[in-house]
């Protein structure tokens, strides 16, 4: 399955994990690991896609990939992806 098409007008936006972000995902298992890394590299060419919703409560958006989400925020004036957290459904909103 093919991922959508870049608007031909659209900038790339640099995509940063945080430390804390880069640990959690070191301890999925490879299939899930592939999975997640190619949700995070789409969110350079699309940091909204039409899959993201906005989080209550807080800034920031979460992506959802099976049981897992990756929080992230969104820096229009540098065109800047901030990754904060990635982790299980059930465990990723707590605090």
């Amino acid at each position: 399955m093919a991922g959508p098409e870049p608007r031909a007008d659209a900038r790339r936006c640099r995509v940063d994990i945080t430390p804390s972000a880069t640990r959690q995902l070191r301890k999925l298992d490879p299939p899930t690991v592939r999975r997640v890394q190619g949700a995070i590299e789409l969110l350079a060419l699309d940091p909204r896609p039409p899959a993201s919703r906005q989080l209550r409560g807080r800034p920031g958006y979460r992506v959802r990939i099976g049981d897992w989400r990756v929080i992230y925020t969104v820096d229009d004036g540098v065109l800047l992806v901030l990754v904060l957290r990635l982790g299980h459904r059930r465990d990723v909103y707590e605090g």
